[in-house]
């Protein structure tokens, strides 16, 4: 009986290992995060995906960092063995959160697994007439692997965030424009050089939407506007 039970006891520390092992495997892009259901006004709680899916996991180690829209730093800290990330803050809820997080585990091999999105104060119809509200994630982006990426903000003013028929841009350089509806779904994109400083937008349902401009050095700034 001893040895039965011994052999059973070897055939899982060897099937756990293999699993753990195997685990090690998860690519930077097969992780992803989620934003907390109980999250509210003024306070965001994060879930990372990839401190469960990589291995070891004590081995895990995430930096977060949040800013408003202006590039303020609103929190930035790095966390050991957990997937989860929660802070307060004044950003009212008429504005937008950036947000991202690095994964780095050495024991893995995984090093600068980034992901970044923006964070935007949803309203969702339950039943007819009731309505819940909670910090929404506008892409749900796919984490890459750093590689020289520059994350400063562009240098770029849209002259009024009520918009009727076009977007008016100011700006020295140029980028590519893309606009988001709520649902993180792209619905318009062009290239603006100084020459073509406007973007018409006519054709588009009234609503919220989010315009995201990014230049060939990947900096970039994201506007939350609302269509007439």
């Amino acid at each position: 009986m001893k040895k039965i039970i011994f052999t059973l006891l070897t055939i899982f520390s060897l099937t756990t290992t293999i699993q753990a092992e195997a685990q090690t495997d998860i690519t930077c892009e097969q992780t992803g995060w989620s934003v907390n259901i109980g999250s509210i006004a003024d306070f965001v709680k994060m879930y990372h995906a990839g401190h469960y899916l990589i291995w070891p996991r004590e081995e895990n180690v995430i930096t977060w960092t949040a800013t408003d829209n202006q590039g303020n730093l609103i929190v930035q800290e790095t966390i050991i063995d957990s997937s989860d990330f929660s802070f307060n803050h004044s950003v009212p809820t008429t504005d937008i959160i950036h947000i991202s997080a690095e994964l780095n585990n050495q024991a893995a091999g995984i090093s600068g697994c980034y992901i970044e999105d923006v964070l935007f104060w949803e309203q969702t119809e339950v039943t007819p007439g009731v309505f819940s509200y909670s910090w929404a994630l506008l892409n749900g982006n796919t984490p890459t692997t750093l590689g020289g990426q520059d994350n400063q903000l562009l240098d770029v003013t849209i002259t009024s965030t009520l918009i009727d028929a076009y977007i008016e841009l100011k700006s020295a350089n140029s980028y590519t424009l893309s606009i988001y509806d709520k649902r993180g779904r792209s619905v318009k994109k062009k290239r603006i050089t100084t020459q073509t400083n406007r973007m018409p937008v006519g054709d588009l349902p009234p609503g919220m939407y989010f315009v995201r401009m990014v230049n060939d050095q990947n900096a970039s700034k994201t506007i939350k506007i609302i269509k007439k």
